[in-house]
């Protein structure tokens, strides 16, 4: 028994003794009370130096015992010695697993918000010396150091999003026997990701979240890339959404190399349904009638897009390097233009994507993406995070208004590339 307990003939173990059994009985229900009480004055009596009173009890068990009589006294009164065992239980299953982060039994596994928050999240271990007794080993009493509990870390990211999310991937990618694929939501006016999934294509044909696509994989984004394209020839006053464009029957050749479109037979059309149906023919020849002489006007608005800086998410270790040429890189050539007009010799992130999609949402402001709305010591904030502005203003109120107007055309008409998506919904794209 600890020292305390025997201070003044015992007075604080003959006091508390009757109440402590008695509460311990209605809590575990194993033993009666006066069984309680027998063996605890029993050991007491032998002056054990250690009673092992109940094992693996749960959390909420070890909350409820810590105030109870005696035991609410301090280890060194009471005596009372607690041997953690933690096990990390995750309430959401692998619900946005890989962006949380995975074990944390190894640091140099860790991946996502545990790799960047690591040593917030980690604390201090604690320390006890073990004595082998009777053939087990008992805690040495004074010698613990106690541990220091890391941060908390509260997310962006909302459960039922998140949810609705991961199942709206593995159906698309199943229907489409797809490689990989991501899912990104953001909060428009804050830049808050909402949900992020992601799943890869296994050996065996299942689907696995094997890596974050939405942050860390900077690939050449194709089509959706033309709204940097539209957003750049508009601001420039070079065309306007009603102004017409050759598609050539969706074939054409630029410096011997051949573009062609999805669909074919289509001459003249205006931009805006050059853009609703997604032709690259359209987009490469009016970059590369507007931007050939002066290719750095082009990429000029690129860099203002900030589709050539990396996107400032906190999961630093996984993100993707963005990479957009300019007229001073060796592979610079003739057909560079017109082919990163509709989305190829570029490398950005779907993230990169998503942040351009949702400033032309945000009226032109730009807002750097989030992860973690704040840090908690204790359920105390010691920090919490504000949204950031990256850019003010993309672009001009006019090019805004008309890109807007091009892009609901892609889902609200009847040969727009995103009509199925809305097809009879009760909801329309704001």
């Amino acid at each position: 028994a600890a020292d305390g307990l025997r201070e003044k003939q015992g007075k604080r173990f003959k006091e508390n003794v009757d109440s402590l059994s008695l509460s311990l009985a209605k809590l575990f229900k194993d033993k009666t009370a006066a069984e309680y009480t027998k063996e605890l004055k029993l050991a007491y009596k032998n002056k054990d130096r250690y009673y092992s009173l109940k094992k693996k009890i749960s959390f909420d068990e070890y909350r409820t015992l810590r105030d109870f009589p005696l035991v609410r006294q301090g280890r060194n009164k009471s005596g009372f010695i607690v041997d953690t065992r933690d096990k990390r239980i995750n309430p959401y299953v692998l619900l946005a697993n890989r962006t949380i982060g995975l074990s944390r039994l190894n640091a140099k596994k860790n991946v996502g918000l545990e790799l960047t928050y690591d040593s917030l999240l980690r604390g201090v271990s604690g320390q006890r010396l073990m004595r082998y007794v009777g053939g087990s080993y008992m805690p040495v009493m004074g010698s613990e150091t106690d541990p220091v509990n890391g941060k908390d870390i509260i997310t962006t990211l909302d459960t039922y999003m998140q949810d609705v999310a991961e199942n709206a991937l593995m159906k698309m990618m199943v229907e489409n026997n797809s490689v990989h694929g991501t899912v990104l939501l953001m909060e428009t006016a804050t830049g808050k990701i909402k949900a992020i999934a992601n799943l890869g294509k296994q050996p065996d044909g299942s689907y696995l979240e094997d890596l974050n696509y939405g942050i860390g994989k900077a690939t050449e984004p194709g089509s959706i890339f033309k709204l940097a394209t539209l957003l750049s020839l508009l601001e420039d006053k070079h065309v306007t959404m009603n102004s017409l464009v050759d598609c050539e029957g969706g074939i054409k050749s630029f410096y011997g190399l051949r573009i062609k479109d999805s669909h074919l037979g289509a001459g003249k059309v205006s931009v805006k349904e050059a853009f609703l149906t997604s032709s690259n023919v359209a987009f490469a020849s009016l970059a590369e009638q507007f931007y050939h002489d002066d290719p750095s006007k082009f990429t000029d608005h690129l860099q203002r897009f900030r589709l050539n800086k990396m996107t400032g998410i906190e999961i630093v270790a996984s993100s993707g390097k963005p990479t957009i040429k300019t007229p001073a890189n060796r592979s610079w050539s003739k057909t560079t233009i017109p082919y990163m007009a509709h989305g190829y010799e570029e490398l950005v992130t779907p993230l990169h994507m998503l942040m351009l999609y949702n400033a032309v949402a945000n009226n032109g402001k730009m807002m750097k993406p989030y992860l973690v709305n704040a840090i908690k010591d204790y359920g105390v904030d010691i920090k919490n995070i504000e949204p950031e502005v990256l850019v003010d203003k993309i672009c001009s109120d006019e090019t805004l208004a008309q890109a807007k107007e091009c892009l609901r055309a892609v889902v609200d008409s009847l040969h727009g590339t995103g009509h199925k998506i809305l097809f009879d919904s009760a909801y329309s794209i704001a």
